[in-house]
């Protein structure tokens, strides 16, 4: 499933332990060992706690009455600031995509996805580069704050610097690690976020609010 990691230490938290176990399986083939597993947010929230792991990986939904994964996240990153959070869930609707990344998550990985899209995330929430066809990583330029915000996340902040610049779906998918169906998720989002209908309508936006810096070279790819 390519690379290996440099050793990291991951905390897995799922509502259903069949779930734990074929995740456990999954980061191990990228180097990420699970230090702990537990099946409701406030034994996964001990576990960061007491282990200050490098990687937390939760669902959204939990048992009925118990602090639901968002909720955890929120804690977690409290408790452990460098910690990165990867939200692994059967949902797909805007509201709780948005929420994941509000709340401070790196990735957000439908759990019908295939497992090479949860080690993309994880790659993703370690490298600090954008990925370029032949394997050359170029250093990511500072994300700049638009003049107005309408909510964008930094992430879509990043997404619509890229796209103003012409990088089509899949290239951006490539550069970043994630899927093509991660980047359609957030591209939807700043549309709403921005109340326009398409890509040249955004871009104009991004241009006419100062997000636009100097062009970077496009990749041939």
């Amino acid at each position: 499933m390519g690379e290996i990691l440099d050793r990291r230490t991951a905390v897995l938290v799922d509502q259903h332990p069949l779930w734990l176990d074929t995740v456990q399986q999954v980061i191990a083939s990228v180097g990420v060992e699970a230090i702990g597993k537990h099946s409701t947010a406030e034994g996964g929230l001990a576990l960061v706690e007491e282990h200050r792991p490098d990687l937390l990986i939760t669902g959204i939904e939990m048992p009925d009455g118990a602090m639901d994964g968002l909720t955890l996240l929120r804690q977690a990153r409290a408790r452990v600031p460098d910690l990165r959070v990867i939200v692994l869930s059967m949902y797909d609707d805007f509201q709780h995509i948005d929420a994941a990344f509000q709340a401070g998550a790196v990735a957000y990985v439908l759990k019908k996805a295939h497992p090479d899209d949860l080690t993309s995330a994880i790659r993703q929430a370690f490298e600090h580069s954008i990925y370029l066809a032949g394997g050359r990583p170029a250093p990511m330029q500072p994300v700049r704050e638009p003049d107005q915000s309408p909510g964008l996340t930094r992430r879509e902040v990043e997404i619509l610097q890229l796209v103003s610049e012409g990088y089509s779906n899949a290239e951006l998918a490539r550069m970043l690690w994630v899927t093509e169906q991660t980047i359609k998720f957030h591209l939807s989002n700043i549309y709403r976020k921005l109340n326009v209908s398409n890509r040249t309508e955004a871009s104009r936006w991004a241009q006419l609010s100062g997000l636009l810096g100097t062009p970077s070279v496009k990749a041939t790819v």
